[in-house]
């Protein structure tokens, strides 16, 4: 699904739009509506590939309870979870060039070659893992807190309006909306007005 076809601007969105309108007074309840709608938005490009996003928070969520101040081993965890998330987008990024070549060299040598088909990339990939990298080194450092909510962070990661066009949004500068944010009829037209520059500059 993309900003600019029928079924986001005609369907989707408004209905975001009215849920979020709907849980107006229960945070945690619009939080995990947001979080459908962006799974929901992502799964309808990219089916079962969803599942490395969940993984992706899953893990995510994990290590980054283990990296606040005081805990043991922080910088190892850090480096696990840096590890971890390039792992994961190098994997679908590079692995197959990796075999290619690979395969060139076995092949001069004699050696039976790797067989490996292409894997497809899974978009968005790399705008949710470099946020997920900057909620770790956030935690790390001080700068917030570690986030007791897997809903939360996976609205972070997930969120629709960025995922899949940008641009990386810091977890320093998202924390706080994610539990509080300030909504007025004023804000909405400046989105509003900010959308529909931007779709009639697409």
């Amino acid at each position: 699904m993309v900003f600019s076809s029928l079924i986001f601007l005609f369907a989707f969105l408004p209905l975001v739009i009215l849920g979020n309108l709907l849980w107006k007074e229960n945070n945690t309840a619009k939080n995990a509506f947001l979080l459908f709608a962006s799974l929901l938005f992502y799964a309808w490009g990219e089916g079962e590939r969803v599942l490395v996003m969940l993984i992706s928070i899953g893990f995510n969520f994990m290590i980054g309870l283990r990296l606040e101040p005081g805990t043991a081993r922080r910088k190892a965890w850090l480096v696990t979870g840096i590890v971890l998330n390039l792992g994961v987008l190098s994997y679908f990024k590079y692995a197959f060039f990796f075999a290619e070549n690979l395969n060139l060299l076995l092949d001069g040598l004699g050696i039976p070659t790797v067989s490996m088909e292409p894997e497809k990339l899974p978009i968005g990939i790399s705008f949710y893992t470099f946020q997920a990298l900057s909620y770790l080194v956030d935690v790390y450092r001080g700068t917030n807190k570690a986030q007791k909510s897997m809903l939360n962070l996976g609205l972070y990661i997930t969120l629709f309006p960025q995922l899949i066009a940008g641009p990386i949004v810091r977890y320093n500068d998202m924390a706080e909306q994610l539990i509080h944010r300030v909504e007025s009829q004023g804000l909405f037209a400046a989105g509003l007005r900010r959308f529909i520059i931007g779709f009639a500059k697409k």
